[in-house]
């Protein structure tokens, strides 16, 4: 019997030499390019600034974008990875609950860096990655994220795929990079509590373990093809029974998923997303104002309410993942981006106001339809007595709703603008887009050096 583990080693390999069409080509350059948006401003923050202080790093090729010198891959992944994370920007792969991009860019970039690898062989790695790690993330979920934090776990598997892939692995090198990244591969979801510094080195540690896992694998080591979905395997610890590997390969050849991702225009935690699209809708249609709110009730799926159910946060971390605050931030400072999880934002008067009057519920309806749909009814009602529901089917920047290149090319410049000078922004941008060099060392405004 053909285990996952083959399957997926057979998908990926598939990627070493396909043909790659314009439709795929163009979805890993705006992949990269919102894998920077993401990650330039999380090189400015903690954890990353602690971790390349801290003299993890060795000598090597790669590029750590928190310290602007070149270290060992393994480190620089580490450190690129946890930035990537931080502000809560990165991509979605919605159908499992997954954001792809900060362990597998972040470990394929470091490694394609140091080994000079080109830019196609560079672009058919992330595809690669992508595609194990997506999949995986579809048979473990839903319910791998009741205690595992699956970014920090499946990320490892992605990671593993493309670096092997990088090192010239054939399919069964692959299927052994898969199969050690098994015993790589954790994070739990109490450190993603409070203010721990963990969730954001989740995947800097699945970049770094995937990594490890693919050079052991070129190197000869052997890993169990079964350990995925064998009895003892990594679904049957992690999640419900044996995995749903029905689901995992369901369209497996036909489409491939970071053709299918979602592009976050939220700072916050993507299960708030629906809310702040409903409340976005109501305002624009109804015109009220925060002094104006008398009470607003969420109806979401399970982790809506699980997860996101914050009527107090103290911290950016805790405030990132409650709907209370990102729906009051958005009342009161027009949008859920980077300011609104400054130390002002967070005790603004005018955002504590609104949170006491939010609420939020699980609807077993949007329950039964997670991971796959992403909805919320959201009711909101004014002091003089007016109300009215709208109900969110999807979340902007999702596949069926997805959001224009020029909005994508909006977020990169928001996010990365404060922290590259203008010419090395659309150097960046340039070189991901229109050139055939890989993406490598930017050089960040002085006064952001660290």
């Amino acid at each position: 019997m053909t285990t996952a583990i083959e399957q997926l080693a057979d998908l990926a390999a598939g990627w070493l030499d396909a043909p790659i069409s314009p439709e795929v080509r163009d979805a890993v350059h705006c992949a990269t390019l919102d894998w920077f948006a993401t990650t330039l401003p999380g090189t400015l923050q903690t954890p990353a600034i602690l971790l390349a202080a801290g003299g993890l790093a060795r000598d090597g090729n790669a590029w750590c974008y928190t310290s602007e010198r070149r270290i060992d891959p393994r480190s620089a992944a580490f450190i690129n990875a946890a930035a990537s994370h931080t502000v809560e920007f990165d991509d979605i792969f919605r159908d499992g609950g997954y954001h792809p991009g900060s362990p597998t860019f972040a470990a394929a970039l470091a490694v394609a860096q140091d080994r000079g690898a080109s830019r196609d062989t560079f672009d058919r790695a992330v595809i690669g990655g992508y595609e194990v790690g997506c999949r995986i993330a579809m048979a473990l979920q839903p319910s791998h994220y009741e205690f595992w934090h699956i970014t920090g776990t499946v990320g490892t598997f992605g990671a593993a795929a493309a670096v092997a892939m990088l090192l010239g692995c054939d399919r069964d090198g692959i299927a052994n990079a898969i199969a050690i990244a098994a015993s790589f591969a954790g994070g739990v979801q109490q450190n993603l509590q409070g203010e721990s510094m963990v969730k954001a080195m989740h995947p800097g540690h699945a970049a770094d373990a995937g990594i490890l896992a693919a050079y052991a694998a070129a190197s000869g080591a052997t890993g169990a093809w079964s350990s995925l979905d064998g009895p003892k395997g990594y679904a049957a610890a992690t999640s419900t029974g044996t995995g749903n590997w029905g689901a995992a390969f369901d369209g497996a050849g036909e489409w491939t998923p970071i053709t299918r991702m979602t592009v976050k225009i939220h700072g916050c935690c993507g299960h708030i997303f629906p809310a702040l699209d409903a409340l976005a809708t109501l305002r624009a249609e109804h015109g009220f104002d925060p002094q104006d709110i008398a009470a607003i009730r969420i109806e979401g799926y399970g982790p809506t309410k699980d997860i996101c159910d914050r009527p107090d946060p103290q911290v950016a971390q805790e405030a990132r993942f409650s709907a209370q605050y990102c729906l009051a931030a958005q009342m009161v400072l027009g949008g859920v981006r980077l300011a609104a999880f400054t130390p002002e934002a967070l005790i603004n008067p005018d955002i504590r106001a609104i949170m006491p009057c939010i609420t939020v519920e699980r609807a077993e309806d949007l329950a039964a339809e997670y991971p796959r749909k992403r909805m919320a009814r959201l009711h909101v009602t004014l002091k003089d007595g007016r109300s009215w529901m709208h109900f969110q089917p999807s979340r902007r920047g999702d596949p069926d709703n997805p959001i224009s290149r020029a909005d994508l090319q909006a977020k990169y410049e928001e996010l990365a603008g404060p922290v590259l000078p203008e010419a090395e922004l659309e150097r960046l941008r340039k070189t991901i887009f229109d050139g055939a060099d890989l993406p490598d060392a930017v050089i960040k405004k002085p006064t952001h050096n660290t």
